[in-house]
């Protein structure tokens, strides 16, 4: 009984963990339409925004870029605003910083 219930409950969290959300899952969600990760698509691709930006300023286009493109020295925005919760922006910022440097 007892090796049941053990192998039951590695089941059950095993299936919790591969149901994590990561920034890539957010990307896939979101982004992947309009952005990749380093090859220019509709919008610019991680690398060079992980170049330009910082967290914060990823941060505060994705929350509202009708508002922030102009202090970005952008002509217009395309990007549609997400209503992402606090765990999935800070989730995707990550993921996009992460292609710093990255070719």
């Amino acid at each position: 009984m007892m090796k049941y219930l053990l192998i039951l409950s590695l089941a059950f969290s095993s299936s919790l963990l591969s149901q994590e959300l990561t920034g890539k899952k957010v990307f896939e969600t979101y982004c992947w339409g309009c952005h990749h990760q380093t090859a220019v698509a509709f919008g610019p691709p991680f690398n060079e925004i992980a170049a330009k930006r910082t967290k914060q300023e990823i941060e505060a286009y994705v929350i509202s870029p009708k508002s922030m493109y102009k202090a970005f020295g952008y002509r217009r925005t395309a990007m549609t605003q997400f209503h992402l919760n606090d765990n999935e922006l800070d989730l995707i910022s990550d993921y996009i910083l992460s292609f710093k440097g990255k070719k």
